[in-house]
């Protein structure tokens, strides 16, 4: 038969198992707390960058491309048609005003002088012999004129005289009406020839300007061939350097073609490229930083060309520190335009942990481990990043890219 198990035995019993789940419960939360401690993200501080908050200027910046030439560069080109007879000066030579860089076969050009100059000898003489032949017709026509005059007179008298041997009874009416008519058809015949005077003394004065205009014209054609045989002696016009120099002897060089450059090496200026996404953001005077090695130059915009070539758009920089050493023609450079400018505002060095605007998390050390905080970031360059709020002088932030623990809050960090 079943016998009657004690109630202090039950008793017992329940206390164990309760005590057993208890106990279980307790590892299995002391299990859950070590494997989140021993699965806990650590970093490695050589793996990371850090970045101290400190207080000073941000410029915003675009980013751009530039190439340093000289300022001022002088280009020597053929002022005739000629070849070149001899190279005196290679390129990156020191030239001095008025030193000799090539010379030039002139012979062509100096007989071509020598005929415009017999031509003007020629005009000179036409306009002579022009004027010896106006002014002999002139004198011509005055001589003529001054016959009809007299002609005139006479008749005058045969009038007088028919009229006063008609009322003496001598004479007829025919006679006196053809006197007359005499006088008349001579006076309207000196008329014509005072007419015909007006004409040929307009005349004259027409051909002789006509004459005398292309005979300037020649003279001007030969004084200007005169100056550019003088400009054939192909010199330096002031002291630089020979950045080129056409070595090709006995090629044909045309009006206009380029012979040499001199460039003074003392001023030098930056031509820059940048995306035409920037074109509405840039302006004439827009202040630059100029960056090449360890070395940083400040300057402006100048001659911003608003057409767009190949995606992008030129602009000149003038340097205020035109004559710095370190300047070299050709020289690449990085050239960051600034947009905007904040002083005396909190900021740190940029790094990849920094994007855009806004607000954003960061990491930020604290003794042994590193904790995610939002900040608002504002004007950023290649430099430096401002910081807005979140953070304060002196805080030390990662600023390398954390964006494979954007999940966590804290990161310990060990020393390695």
């Amino acid at each position: 038969m079943d016998t009657e198990i004690p109630a202090q035995y039950l008793l017992q019993k329940r206390r164990r198992t309760i005590l057993i789940i208890v106990l279980s419960i307790g590892v299995l939360i002391a299990a859950v707390w070590g494997l989140r401690a021993f699965f806990k993200p650590t970093l490695n501080r050589s793996d990371i960058t850090l970045a101290k908050v400190e207080t000073g200027n941000v410029e915003n910046t675009l980013n751009a491309t530039g190439e340093v030439l000289p300022e001022f560069e002088e280009v020597i080109t053929s002022p005739i048609n000629a070849s070149i007879k001899s190279a005196l000066i290679d390129a990156g030579t020191t030239v001095k005003a008025n030193q000799p860089i090539i010379i030039l076969d002139k012979s062509s050009s100096e007989n071509e002088f020598t005929n415009l100059k017999f031509q003007l000898e020629s005009k000179k003489s036409e306009i002579k012999k022009l004027k010896l032949d106006l002014d002999k017709s002139f004198f011509d026509i005055q001589s003529n004129n001054a016959i009809k005059q007299l002609r005139i007179e006479n008749l005058k008298d045969a009038v007088e005289n028919a009229t006063r041997l008609f009322k003496a009874g001598g004479g007829t009416r025919e006679g006196i009406e053809q006197a007359e008519l005499n006088l008349k058809v001579a006076q309207l015949e000196k008329k014509q020839l005072e007419n015909e005077i007006r004409s040929k003394q307009q005349t004259m004065r027409v051909e002789a300007r006509e004459a005398e205009i292309a005979a300037a014209i020649q003279q001007n054609d030969l004084n200007e061939l005169s100056r550019k045989l003088q400009l054939a002696n192909v010199t330096a016009s002031r002291k630089g350097v020979i950045t080129y120099v056409n070595k090709n002897i006995g090629t044909t060089v045309r009006e206009g073609d380029i012979l040499a450059r001199i460039a003074d090496l003392n001023s030098f200026k930056v031509a820059g490229n940048i995306s035409d996404t920037y074109l509405d953001q840039l302006r004439n005077n827009m202040p630059v930083i100029v960056r090449f090695n360890d070395t940083e130059l400040k300057g402006r915009i100048v001659n911003l060309n608003p057409s767009v070539q190949n995606s992008l758009v030129s602009f000149e920089v003038q340097l205020e520190e035109r004559n710095n050493k370190q300047l070299r023609p050709n020289m690449k450079v990085d050239v960051f335009p600034v947009t905007d400018a904040h002083s005396h505002v909190m900021r740190i060095a940029n790094g990849p942990a920094f994007k855009g605007v806004g607000a954003q998390d960061v990491f930020v050390l604290n003794g042994d481990k590193v904790e995610r905080r939002i900040v608002h970031l504002g004007l950023s360059n290649f430099d430096y990043v401002e910081i807005k709020d979140g953070l304060k002088p002196g805080d030390i932030v990662v600023s390398s890219d954390m964006s494979e623990y954007k999940n966590s809050k804290v990161l310990s960090i060990k020393n390695q």
